[in-house]
């Protein structure tokens, strides 16, 4: 249910023209957003604003959750104290454990 729902708000995001998912391996995304390096990319996922910021893995959270209509007040919790660092610790967890993660909820490996 979880990633049926993540697809849910992913597709809802980029139907909007809100989000663009590119590969950190592609051509395409070294050519747009050089600035952003491959293992970086493949660190974690990286937010390219349009004023040229760049925010990486638990700090795009808020702002991605911004971008997908009817979210956005979760979006507001990042700002109570201590939610930060607490995403961090979890959004670096659930990185490290992503295949795992991925193959328990019946994804490919």
């Amino acid at each position: 249910m979880c990633r049926a729902s993540a697809l849910w708000l992913m597709r809802r995001a980029l139907s909007g023209g809100q989000l663009e998912i590119l590969p950190c391996r592609s051509g395409e995304r070294r050519r747009r957003f050089p600035q952003v390096s491959e293992e970086t990319c493949l660190a974690a996922m990286q937010l390219v604003l349009l004023d040229g910021r760049v925010l990486s893995g638990a700090d795009a959270v808020p702002e991605l959750l911004r971008r997908i209509r009817g979210w956005g007040w979760v979006a507001g919790a990042f700002a109570l104290p201590g939610v930060r660092p607490v995403g961090r610790r979890v959004y670096a967890w659930v990185a490290r454990n992503r295949m795992r993660i991925s193959c328990a909820l019946g994804g490919r490996s």
